[in-house]
């Protein structure tokens, strides 16, 4: 996709994997509100934290793809029966008069600095545009993002227990890890994650009632080396302001902002409400045309 090999794509996100690869190569990708798109086919990590999404090398076509594949799917228990929004009827109607909340806690400017410059520049790009953009601390991610960590790999272990007990061997030497980890955490650890996700939703439920999207840095560091930290390590990092939205089940869209000095792309994520996926392409789209990192390429 990044290469412009193909128009389009689709992605699984159970912890910013949609998002992510987005972010680090300088390309577009949503995350749908939880139960938006079927999930029927789709190969199971976490049944409470799976979502499917688009991507794309720009806004437009990220909504295209979405308006096509969203809806109520009865063959999939996790399919929510929610009519699906007209995502391009909207998509140009800009950000004037919207509230726009930028968080700045210690959790999510937990990044590099070139980062959070990017997206703090980006906060004042839909300032330009006639939002009112306001400070917002949302320290519970942290919780979040860890309770989500629990979720995923407790969930993992019991979608695949058959093999994890009778071929182990079989899973490479970091998935086999997780799923080792995810088995050993207890019915109490599990419960009290359930728990944490239902005060993020509340917490951010209080949030967007009087905003209209909350801006925050997809990935706290740029495309890490592929020789480098072990890949369970570097998954903790990457998925640090992903994570808490996959745990909320928000729609959350990347979108490139800048690149690093060594020429590498930055994201910019933007969440909404639940079932508000036409609010952040609506978003995505007016920051898009207002700046030009979507049209530029990574030098490496």
């Amino acid at each position: 996709l990044a290469a412009q090999l193909c128009l389009g794509a689709l992605g699984s996100d159970t912890g910013g994997s949609t998002r992510i690869p987005a972010s680090l190569c300088g390309v577009v990708g949503l995350k749908p509100t939880f139960g938006r798109i079927s999930l029927r086919g789709v190969m199971p990590l976490s049944w409470n934290l799976d979502h499917v999404g688009p991507m794309a090398r720009c806004v437009r076509d990220v909504a295209l793809l979405f308006q096509s594949i969203a809806g109520y799917d009865a063959e999939d228990p996790y399919s929510a029966p929610v009519q699906s929004e007209e995502v391009l009827a909207r998509l140009e109607a800009g950000v004037r008069g919207w509230r726009v909340a930028l968080a700045v806690d210690d959790f999510f400017t937990q990044a590099d600095e070139q980062v959070c410059r990017a997206v703090k520049t980006a906060a004042e790009v839909f300032a330009s545009l006639g939002a009112q953009v306001d400070e917002v601390h949302l320290p519970e991610g942290l919780e979040a993002a860890r309770a989500n960590g629990l979720m995923v790999v407790s969930d993992a272990a019991a979608v695949y227990r058959q093999p994890l007990q009778s071929n182990p061997e079989g899973f490479g030497k970091d998935v086999l890890q997780r799923l080792q980890s995810g088995a050993a955490y207890s019915a109490v650890e599990y419960a009290l994650a359930r728990h944490q996700q239902a005060l993020w939703r509340r917490r951010l439920e209080r949030l967007f009632e009087g905003v209209d999207v909350l801006l925050t840095p997809t990935t706290p560091i740029v495309a890490p080396f592929i020789e480098g930290p072990d890949a369970v390590e570097q998954a903790r990092i990457l998925t640090r302001f992903t994570s808490p939205f996959n745990l909320a089940g928000l729609p959350a869209l990347s979108v490139p902002c800048g690149f690093s000095q060594e020429g590498l792309p930055i994201g910019l994520q933007l969440v909404a409400r639940p079932w508000a996926e036409a609010k952040v392409l609506q978003a995505g789209f007016a920051y898009e045309q207002a700046t030009e990192w979507h049209r530029r390429h990574p030098q490496w």
